[in-house]
This record gives structure tokens, sequence and C-alpha cells, in this order.
């Protein structure tokens, strides 16, 4: 029979231990001696009790066997199955989020990250943390989700990068919706060369990387770096074991396919998208593809289709109370509105989203979109006659760009208003409109940021 020393491994007790053992031997009505027989003594469990001496591995697992409880909910006092059904329940807020009942899914979630905080499961949390993020993306509640994919990022420091790559690029996809382009590619750009540095050529890791930089690299007018990004992502796509981010990177590719003029293979990565969705059930990027198959069309010149997507994106999305990319999807049904000569319906469209205090779009919120409504407006207003207010709103769109990196969009604005100031004979203000444009335009296949990530090692 071991000695009370021996059996404890040591005289540095733990008092925890000792509680939660005396608590469950009560609660199962054990004497110390009907515990600790026949290995140990009733000594051994007093002194373990009182916190006097720590319990060996070996010792903790009889106790725990005779118990009714595992070793580490003996050792660390977390309940039994608490990560399973931690990781059940964040399994269960994605099905939510998917469904596009974000509002749901965030409460969950926030409850779950309760739970993970008080037990300290690191891991848990970090993916709570991580989910809570994307309900915030959903929400427009770009601040919180920006916060909530920082803490990721700090709890999984110490983590290879494939494990902190959904935190990374939930930032920047809360930097880029904020309109911070640069920084948006900056983040993305110095994972996918630390991975690629590093050899940890993890698939699904780069492909989550490079899909998600295609947007910021359009938005900036680097139209060759997406290119290049879209190519990386297909490449990978065979080796990638999870079908959302199949999806989700079909969809982003299709958008730099359509910079190039490939519609066609811009349609199939769309058309393999919206299958996975649907199989997977997720409601909220069944109604992005919706978005980008308008987007297409908008762009191949079918005015009539492209309304006809983005008016059931728009629904789709706005029934589930997703503001800001409700408001980012009537920008481009306003542009196929006003191209199909209804610009009435387009200027009360536009006028509702930067109406007051609580617009849904914004110099913090949507800044490039909130461009977009503007430059609309003004080019609805100059071609109205209504000059002073044309100019108004491509002067609001000229600073809302300026701030955020957007080189082709800024450089097309600052045509427009050079045109207008040019046709009132106002020649030295639209030589500064056309020079400011010029100042502005990115060298072709870069970004402001130098030379772009390397080819990934497939």
């Amino acid at each position: 029979m071991a000695s009370s020393t021996s059996a404890g491994g040591g005289r540095a007790g733990d008092t925890g231990i000792g509680r939660r053992v005396q608590r469950l031997r009560t609660e199962l009505g054990l004497t110390q001696r009907q515990l600790a027989e026949p290995e140990y003594t009733a000594a051994y469990i007093s002194t373990l009790e009182s916190g006097r001496v720590r319990p060996s591995e070996t010792a903790l697992r009889h106790l725990a066997e005779r118990l009714g409880t595992s070793v580490d909910e003996l050792a660390t006092g977390r309940p039994a199955h608490l990560a399973t059904e931690l990781r059940l329940g964040l399994t269960d807020a994605r099905q939510l989020l998917g469904a596009g009942d974000a509002t749901d899914a965030a409460e969950l979630v926030r409850r779950l990250l309760v739970t993970a905080e008080r037990h300290g499961f690191t891991a848990e949390r970090a993916e709570a943390l991580i989910a809570l993020g994307d309900c915030a993306l959903d929400l427009g509640e770009l601040t919180e989700a920006r916060e909530s994919f920082e803490a990721a990022e700090l709890l999984l420091a110490g983590e290879p990068l494939p494990r902190r790559a959904a935190a990374v690029r939930g930032r920047a996809v809360a930097h880029l919706l904020t309109g911070e382009l640069r920084y948006s590619c900056y983040l993305l750009e110095s994972a996918i060369d630390e991975l690629n540095r590093s050899g940890l050529h993890d698939p699904d890791a780069l492909a989550l990387l490079h899909s998600a930089a295609i947007a910021p690299y359009m938005d900036m007018g680097a139209y060759a770096r997406a290119a290049q990004s879209a190519e990386f992502a297909l490449a990978l796509a065979p080796s990638i074991s999870d079908p959302a981010l199949v999806a989700r990177m079909h969809r982003g590719v299709a958008r730099a396919m359509i910079a190039e003029g490939r519609v066609a293979e811009a349609d199939a990565s769309l058309t393999k998208a919206q299958e996975l969705y649907r199989q997977l059930h997720i409601r909220t990027e069944l109604a992005h593809c919706h978005w980008m198959r308008g987007y297409v069309h908008a762009q191949d010149g079918d005015l009539e289709t492209a309304e006809s997507e983005l008016r059931t994106a728009r629904e789709m999305l706005a029934s589930k109370r997703a503001q800001l990319f409700t408001a980012q999807v009537e920008v481009e049904l306003a542009d196929v509105l006003r191209r199909r000569g209804r610009c009435e319906e387009a200027a009360a469209l536009l006028g509702r989203m930067l109406d007051g205090i609580g617009a849904a779009l914004g110099p913090e919120r949507g800044a490039v979109h909130a461009a977009g409504a503007h430059r609309l407006l003004g080019m609805i207003a100059d071609e109205g006659g209504a000059t002073d207010e044309a100019e108004r709103h491509y002067c609001e769109a000229l600073s809302l760009l300026e701030h955020s990196g957007a080189a082709g969009d800024l450089a097309d604005i600052c045509r427009l208003l050079g045109d207008l100031l040019r046709r009132e004979g106002r020649t030295e203000a639209a030589l500064d409109a056309y020079r400011t444009g010029l100042g502005h335009r990115p060298a072709p296949g870069t970004t402001t940021l130098g030379t772009g990530p390397a080819e990934p090692s497939l």
C-alpha cells in the first residue's frame, strides 16, 4: 500500500483538486477509506482533501474512476465533455449564421464564449471570438468585428499561422469594409508571405488568404494582382478540405475573372459556389452569389438579368438584417437602374442609404460603396443639368476615396469632376482634378505596398 508521499507525487499541494475530491466523495456518500482502498489509505485522502499534497497521474486515474468523473475534470475543474459541448454549440451558431440569423448566432456565441473563458478553453475561446467576428461582419458592426478578430489572434499568438489564418482573414475583411484597403492588403500579404517563408504550405490557409485578397486588390485597381491571387486559389482548390472554403474561393475568383473579360469562366465559378452553398444550407453566402451574378451581368451589359439577381440578393440580405451588405447591393442596383433610364428610382434608393446619422453607408462603414453612391448621385444630377449638386456629390466621393486607397474608383471620380469643371470653363480647377486622378493611378499589377506575395509551393 502506497504511502501518502509517494502516492502524492511530492509535497506541493493543490487545494482545488482536494476540494473537488471532497465534494464528489461527499455527494456519492463515500468515506475516505472507501474512496482510498485498495490502493491508498484514508490518511492519504485526508491529506489530499486538505490541499497538502497533489495526486500523481496514477492516483488521479484511480480517484476519477471511483468518483465517476474524468481525469481532466478532476484535475482542472472543467465539467466532463464540456469542450465537446462547446464545439457542438459553435457548430450550431455557425449554422444559424449561415441561415442568415446573425443576431441569434451572436447571442449563442457570447454565451459559449463566457463558458470557454470561465473554464480556460483557449482553442474554443478563439474559435468563438472568430465566430463572433463573423456575426458582427454580417450585422455591419465593424468595430466589434475587428476587436473580436484581434482578440482571437492574440489568444493564438503562439500557434502556427494556419491556426490564425481565419482571424487574420476576418480582420482584413473588417478593415476592407471600413474602407482601409491598403491595410487590408497588408494584413493578407504579410500572412501569405509568412506562410511561404516558414514552409507551412497549408492549402486551406493559403486559399483562404488569397481568396480574401481579391476584393481589396480589385477595389484598389490592382487587377493583375487580383488575377494572380485568383489563379493561386484555383490551383489550390483540389487540395482544400473545407467545401465552404471552396465555395468562397470560387465566389472571389469570379470577380477577378470579370475584370479580365472571362465572363463564361466567372459564371462557371459562381455556379459551383452556389451549388455548394445550397448543399451546405448557407443562405447568406448564397445571397452573395446572387449579388455577384448581378455584378457579372451588369458588366456584361445584360441589365435586365442584373437587376433581377441584385433584387434577389437584396431581399435575401434585408430579410436577415444584414444592413451593410444590403446597402452595398443597393448601390449596384441603383447603378443598373440608372443605366436602364430609371434615374428617379435610383436617386431615391441612394438617398435613403446616405441620409442622416443612422445612414447605412458612410466614412467608417462601407466607405467605397458610400463613395459609389455619391458618384451615382453626381452623375444623375450632372445628366439632369444640376451641376452644383453634381459637383457636391463628386467632391464627397473624392473625399471618401482619398482615404480608402481605391485608386481605380478615385481616378474615375476625378475624371468626372474634371469634365464637369471643364464644361463650366473652370480650366485650372479641372486640371487639378485630372492631376489628382493621375497621381493615384496604381502601377500595373501592384498595390502601394510594393512587391506582391510570393507564389506558393503547390
